[in-house]
């Protein structure tokens, strides 16, 4: 009895040491409490990033359930041109590769483009948002999207005030505004793995769709 005595309290205290797993209430989004330290790859792409001078925070890995997720990304304040800052704008969490292939094209591909064609620079890329957790229309896939694999661009505002949108002027009266949008979108063809545009199909008459990685598919 005295050696029973003396394990029941024994069994108390370890019981307490026991770090019992708690099923969360809201059963949403899981995100580490940790402090982790991103993967060598991860540091490679934020030390690109940074070099484009883009204004960038690094943002938690969260996921979403369903596949949807927001792991190695950050949230794009600003880029910059070869002189510039350049707006953006209803940008949400992109992955880091997407962020460094997007901030180059703006530069290299969009900004120059608009200096030659248009004779202003570029001043804000308009966007319709980057992370959705949803499925590619008509199908049970899950779109680039819901990772945060993907940027929606709608419009390109120059510093002269002019504002090129896809929908408005993909088939603009005016031959350079037009030339301009089909110049911006074979360069983003060469840089994103999908891009989608208004010869794709209905649901992209107003937009850009850029894509990271993948099988090159460009339409």
């Amino acid at each position: 009895m005295k050696g029973i005595a003396l394990i029941l309290p024994l069994v108390a205290m370890l019981g307490g040491c026991i770090d019992i797993p708690q099923v969360s209430k809201r059963g949403q989004v899981r995100q580490s409490t940790q402090v982790v330290t991103p993967r060598p790859e991860a540091r490679q792409c934020l030390a690109e990033l940074g070099a484009t001078r883009a204004s960038f925070t690094p943002v938690p890995d969260k996921y979403f359930g369903g596949g949807c997720s927001t792991v190695n990304s950050v949230r794009l304040a600003a880029l910059r041109s070869d002189t510039d800052v350049l707006g953006i704008s209803n940008l949400g969490p992109v992955t880091c590769p997407l962020a460094n292939t997007f901030a180059n094209w703006a530069r290299f591909g969009v900004d120059r483009a608009a200096r030659q064609l248009l004779g202003s620079p570029l001043a804000r890329i308009e966007t319709m948002g980057s992370y959705n957790c949803r499925t590619v229309a008509g199908t049970s896939r899950l779109s680039a999207h819901a990772t945060a694999n993907a940027i929606d661009v709608s419009a390109f505002v120059l510093e002269d005030g002019r504002r090129i949108s896809v929908i408005g002027d993909w088939n603009s009266a005016d031959p350079t505004e037009r030339d301009f949008l089909r110049i911006v979108h074979k360069s983003a063809c060469k840089r994103f793995g999908t891009v989608l545009g208004p010869n794709y199909n209905a649901a992209h008459r107003d937009h850009f769709h850029l894509e990271f990685g993948g099988s090159s598919f460009c339409r």
